[in-house]
């Protein structure tokens, strides 16, 4: 997982009406809790309501230091009000969900026509104690950007900043689920509605392993279970997605005669960085300063599979690999640069917490070689991961933790055909346990359906299984029509 993505790439809400409503709506006065105010919000034209709610950092002893967690609504705008709110998860681990406030407020509204929205930046993130660190990969300075994902140097510093302020074994999802728990009860709601996108379909599950009885239905989008061990399967599941893009290239008139040779050509690519570093002299768009740049092979194909996630730069990837096999690695730059050229927005320490003692320790060294052999990206983000939690506190899970997922809420799944990080199968193993669930496979999607056209049908889709809190008769048949952009041909 983690990446940066925005969040109207993610949910992709076009502003369709919701469906006519369907169960019992409640219209008596709204009574928020003390500490729940009036407020607004950047590019939110509109009051919501924000607080905090403050739990101990350690649930179990209940002593010492306490979270404040930051909590915004954004209320229905019916006055008949549903009483099962949505609370959207975030992902990462490590985003803050309450950054997606001016989206729900604007072109998402149609999810709060009749029930409340609630984000809740998980502990560790945002404004709840948030563990960030100063990282290489968050330097906006291109140099930064194309170093190695975790330097030792900067995740000691990193370790040693936060201890002073948080345990950082008290920051894994189970915890932080119970958290979001007390948020609900705080709040006044029953039952709620979860979304979930990458991590945070893993903490919908835990949330619905934990708290079953205040579960009303939930949508999961690419799907990242306990047990995922993060990042082992990186490699193997970006190659399956490469390869099924390369599939389609060939399968492409315009793409196979622009780039007839493309799998070989990502082969020679990778050969070639093995044998010497890129190097480019770099204008840094804008400034005119230019940069000697070197490029190395484990980040150019950290790069490319990052590429993958979104549909809208997966098909530049013929593309970016024929020119840069060439010598020009400008189109690929533009992509790892232009779009990769800020923060990522990830709490990295939040992000260490949770992998460290949820996936990487469990990784067998034996089997992430074999997963890794003979893919593009190799073992570099299990090395990278694996030495920066070997800095790391270890922290304690509750039993049953990794036991396979069960609910009996119903459950919407969907997944990207070439998503190189949660890969489809992952959804179908856990759809098949379930007894109310519906799995769907975007054909030309990523990570989420990012880069896609008919984003409404989406839309549709969510609003319709929300509003039926049923995956029984729910009509998906538009996904056949949310196709992915064209292949570039030109830089």
């Amino acid at each position: 997982m983690r990446t940066k993505p925005a969040r109207v790439a993610i949910l992709l809400l076009s502003g369709v009406a919701a469906c006519a409503p369907g169960g019992a709506a409640r219209s008596s006065p709204r009574v928020w809790p003390d500490g729940l105010a009036e407020c607004w919000l950047p590019g939110v034209d509109e009051p919501l309501r924000c607080g905090t709610l403050e739990v101990f950092e350690n649930r179990e002893t209940r002593r010492g230091r306490k979270i404040p967690l930051n909590v915004v609504v954004i209320p229905a705008r019916s006055p008949a009000v549903r009483p099962d709110p949505l609370f959207d998860l975030a992902g990462g681990p490590g985003l803050a969900s309450t950054e997606g406030a001016a989206f729900y407020a604007g072109d998402g509204t149609a999810y709060r026509r009749e029930r409340d929205v609630v984000l809740v930046d998980q502990r560790g993130t945002g404004k709840s104690n948030p563990l960030a660190c100063d990282l290489a990969t968050d330097d906006p300075n291109p140099r930064g950007i194309l170093d190695e994902m975790y330097p030792p140097t900067a995740v000691a510093a990193c370790h040693a900043a936060l201890t002073s302020r948080a345990n950082l074994a008290l920051y894994t999802t189970p915890i932080a689920m119970d958290d979001l728990d007390d948020v609900r009860a705080w709040l006044g709601y029953d039952r709620i509605n979860l979304f979930g996108l990458s991590y945070g379909t893993r903490a919908a599950m835990t949330y619905m392993s934990r708290h079953p009885e205040h579960v009303r239905s939930a949508v999961l989008v690419g799907v990242a279970p306990p047990g995922l061990n993060i990042p082992l399967h990186h490699a193997a599941d970006a190659q399956r997605a490469m390869e099924l893009l390369l599939e389609d290239c060939a399968a492409d008139a315009a793409c196979a005669g622009a780039f007839p040779m493309a799998r070989a050509e990502l082969d020679d690519l990778m050969a070639a960085l093995d044998r010497e570093p890129g190097r480019v002299d770099h204008v840094i768009p804008g400034k005119g300063e230019k940069l000697r740049l070197t490029l190395h092979r484990e980040i150019v194909a950290e790069k490319l599979r990052w590429m993958l996630y979104d549909a809208s730069t997966a098909r530049r990837i013929p593309l970016v690999v024929h020119r840069a096999l060439a010598g020009d690695y400008e189109p690929f730059l533009a992509i790892a640069l232009g779009s990769d050229g800020g923060p990522s927005g990830i709490a990295d320490g939040m992000y260490l917490s949770v992998t460290c003692a949820e996936d990487t320790r469990r990784i067998d060294p034996a089997e992430a070689r074999a997963l890794s052999s003979g893919t593009f990206s190799g073992d570099y983000r299990v090395f990278q991961q694996t030495r920066a939690c070997s800095m790391w506190p270890e922290a304690q899970l509750p039993a049953g933790y990794f036991d396979p997922f069960f609910t009996k809420a119903p459950v919407l799944i969907l997944s990207g055909r070439l998503d190189p990080v949660t890969a489809p199968h992952w959804a179908e193993e856990i759809a098949a346990r379930l007894p109310h669930a519906r799995n769907l496979t975007l054909h030309g999607a990523g990570h989420g359906p990012g880069g896609l056209a008919h984003a409404d049908c989406l839309d549709g889709i969510m609003l319709r299984f929300l509003d039926a809190g049923a995956v029984e008769g729910l009509d998906t048949s538009c996904v056949e029509s949310m196709a992915p952009p064209p292949f570039s041909l030109v830089p």
